[in-house]
């Protein structure tokens, strides 16, 4: 009875083991897998030295301009360090130097969300703007950086001359005058400074710098066709022709020169002359689209829309993002009796330019002509409201042009 009882309370106490025993084994073992995820974990991960290390090969591919390598070893670098706002910077120099903007603005945009105040990113960020000409978009980087370093000679240079490019001619005097002394021998900032002081009336000022330019530039055809820049965008136009006709006597492939003379004869209704300038510019400078598209604008006005339209053409196939080459094709179609094309492009025009009233004016005639009367009043209340803001704002300016007379319809 005895050994019965013992081999009773054996049995109890083995399934007293067993039922205590299987999870403390289950715990045991899960806690032995996750020390040994977590030793393969620490072995897989890179150390300082090693982030170092692969950080300086990709830096050194980028010295060397050896681009493709320096991409792909920054992104793999990346993918160990996602928030090294260092590595998303470099490779934004990359993919601007490989000429990739879209790409070089997103790196550059990451590297200022993770980390805001480093040195240089809005810098590099302004200057992919500054290339694919978005003034507007590079000057509050430049200004950011001006802000920040007050003696940076070349972001006061680059956010100046943004801001003379969108024609902000009251900034750019203050972002250029604290670096006067630094820059009194270059001629492009002394005809961009003279310009902006003359838009402003400061006219002692203005004379100053252009006597600055003359002293500094000599009797080049350089200087001659930055003077009749100078005079031709401050409207002195006999100045001007006189000027750029040294110019092209001087240096008759002078580029711009022959194109800035079209402009003038242009804007004095000289037809022949302008034309032919153009045509010279062409010539001289056929990867530019300025000339094809005005030379288009004359034939368009000339009423010839079949010529018209493969200048147009051709500067969009050097530059798409042209509204006035879009709203020639517009134009010509509409003269065609080509509506649905003409359409298509004076909204293309549009998407580009949304401000311009002319566009609209266009865009209202075109859809007119084809019996869509409600589409038609929404452009014209368009044109209408831009116009008298337009109006509006310039009425409060000192200084000045009036906004352009709508021309007549298409």
């Amino acid at each position: 009875m005895l050994a019965l009882r013992i081999q009773a309370a054996g049995g109890q106490l083995g399934d007293c083991f067993r039922n205590v025993a299987r999870p403390v084994l289950w715990t045991l073992a899960v806690s032995m897998l996750a020390a040994a995820w977590s030793l393969a974990q620490s072995a897989a991960r890179p150390t300082e030295q090693d982030l170092r290390a692969a950080f300086g090969r990709a830096q050194s591919a980028l010295a060397a301009k050896d681009y493709a390598s320096a991409e792909r070893q920054f992104k793999d670098f990346l993918k160990l360090d996602p928030s090294s706002a260092a590595a998303y910077t470099d490779l934004g120099v990359v993919y601007r130097r490989l000429g990739r903007p879209d790409d070089a603005i997103r790196a550059f945009e990451t590297a200022l969300k993770l980390d805001p105040k480093m040195a240089g990113i809005d810098l590099n960020l302004g200057l992919v703007y500054y290339d694919k000409r978005d003034f507007k978009a590079a000057v509050p980087c430049f200004g950011r950086v001006v802000a920040a370093q007050p003696d940076n000679v070349q972001a006061r240079y680059l956010l100046g001359e943004s801001q003379f490019m969108l024609r902000d001619y009251a900034a750019s005097i203050t972002a250029f005058e604290p670096i006067r002394g630094q820059e009194t021998d270059d001629l492009d900032y002394l005809y961009m400074l003279g310009i902006a002081y003359g838009e402003v009336k400061r006219d002692d000022d203005s004379k100053r710098t252009f006597q600055q330019l003359v002293i500094v530039g000599g009797e080049t055809p350089h200087l001659h066709l930055l003077l009749g820049k100078a005079y031709l965008d401050l409207y002195k136009n006999s100045q001007a022709e006189e000027e750029l006709q040294k110019a092209v006597a001087g240096d008759p492939k002078l580029p711009f020169a022959h194109y800035d003379l079209a402009v003038l004869y242009q804007r004095l209704g000289l037809m022949d002359r302008a034309a032919a300038e153009y045509e010279t510019e062409m010539e001289i400078s056929p990867n530019e689209p300025w000339s094809y598209q005005n030379r288009g604008i004359i034939w368009i006005e000339s009423g010839d829309a079949d010529r018209a339209i493969p200048l147009f053409r051709k500067a969009l196939a050097i530059t798409p993002e042209l509204p006035d080459s879009l709203a020639g094709l517009g134009k010509a179609y509409y003269r065609k009796g080509d509506m649905e094309r003409a359409i298509a492009y004076f909204k293309r025009a549009l998407a580009y330019d949304p401000g311009n009233a002319n566009f609209h004016y266009q865009l209202a005639q075109a859809y007119l002509k084809t019996g869509q009367h409600a589409e038609a009043q929404k452009e014209f209340a368009q044109q209408q409201e831009l116009q008298a803001k337009a109006r509006a704002k310039q009425a409060q300016q000192i200084t000045g042009r009036l906004p352009e007379p709508v021309g007549p319809t298409p």
